[in-house]
């Protein structure tokens, strides 16, 4: 996880935020009731399915949604009554692709920089560093319908700094990138963040980057904010480590399960396809189980043939909480 960089105040400040819509003369709650705090430099990402409400919170605390109900201080400005000041204060990295298919990928990031009045030496040079830092470099002449949809996205996420935001919201910003390239975004994003004392909030399918990049995850379901802590705090508190360990041929699973440590929480049994036993054991620290439940089976003569640590997780935590899968939907 990264470290923290000096917070004064906050970021973000939502109360009561709700949005509802009209279809088929039905209305459909897509949220219903967030309070989110973010704070100066904090790095927050916000997890949960499809549908959850999660890009209607973004659209709504940068402005581009009105709320129903509720409040909302973003950059210190209130978004239904200042959202002109709101982005001018914020960078913003929609779900959808920014540039304009006929123009050409330089045009876009000059007119960005024009339209927050950056400087025109300064906007030279911030495109340059972008480019090169999101491998675009070469492709200033290229129109964006001739980009693939890595490059576009990569253009998204240029045009989405050129006004070297304080604030950055992030909507799924590394969708369709390699894994190479997502490494290489987020590089450069945490520099700018380290660099300008910059606040993120993100959405993201990726848990592996939620769970390696943000402070806090704010879990959302069905509109409503389910949990909201540190990735780690989460983990302990909502999911187990699994110890998985194989018998040896003919050992017997009662008596392995008769001198289990007390911290296993649950065992579940398997027979694998050449007949071996295994048990899985849920607990709240995986590898400082395994030295005491191995003198245990040591010592009343259960010969094991292999075990295994599977740390407890973000989907782990989701699936506890929701009974669904985050990794699964995502997929």
């Amino acid at each position: 996880m990264t470290e923290s960089v000096h917070r004064t105040g906050n970021a973000i400040r939502a109360r009561g935020l709700t949005k509802t819509f009209r279809r088929r003369k039905e209305t459909v709650e897509a949220v219903k009731g967030i309070d989110l705090d973010v704070a100066q430099g904090e790095l927050v990402a916000i997890l949960g399915p499809n549908g959850a409400g999660k890009s209607t919170t973004i659209r709504m605390l940068t402005s581009v949604l009105t709320p129903t109900s509720g409040t909302a201080e973003v950059a210190g400005r209130d978004v239904v009554h200042e959202p002109a000041a709101v982005r001018a204060r914020i960078g913003y990295v929609g779900q959808g692709n920014a540039g304009g298919y006929s123009y050409r990928v330089g045009d876009e990031l000059r007119n960005q920089a024009r339209f927050y009045s950056v400087p025109g030496d300064v906007a030279k040079r911030r495109a340059a560093d972008l480019l090169e830092a999101l491998e675009l470099t070469g492709l200033e002449k290229r129109t964006v319908q001739s980009l693939s949809g890595g490059q576009r996205r990569r253009l998204d996420v240029a045009m989405g700094l050129m006004n070297h935001p304080r604030l950055l919201f992030l909507d799924e910003p590394t969708t369709g990138l390699d894994p190479h390239a997502r490494a290489n975004l987020w590089e450069h994003v945490l520099r700018l963040r380290e660099e300008n004392g910059m606040t993120l909030l993100l959405t993201t399918h990726y848990l592996d980057e939620a769970d390696a990049m943000a402070e806090r995850i704010v879990l959302i379901d069905h509109g409503t904010v389910i949990a909201d802590a540190a990735p780690e705090v989460l983990e302990r508190d909502y999911a187990d480590d699994v110890v998985t360990v194989e018998l040896a041929a003919g050992q017997s699973p009662a008596t392995a399960r008769s001198v289990l440590p007390s911290a296993v929480v649950s065992v579940t049994e398997s027979v694998t396809g050449t007949g071996a036993v295994r048990l899985a054991l849920s607990t709240r620290n995986g590898p400082e189980l395994v030295p005491p439940l191995m003198r245990a089976l040591d010592a009343a003569g259960v010969s094991v043939t292999s075990t295994d640590v599977k740390p407890a997780s973000l989907d782990d935590v989701f699936l506890n909480l929701t009974g669904r899968s985050l990794r699964e939907e995502a997929a």
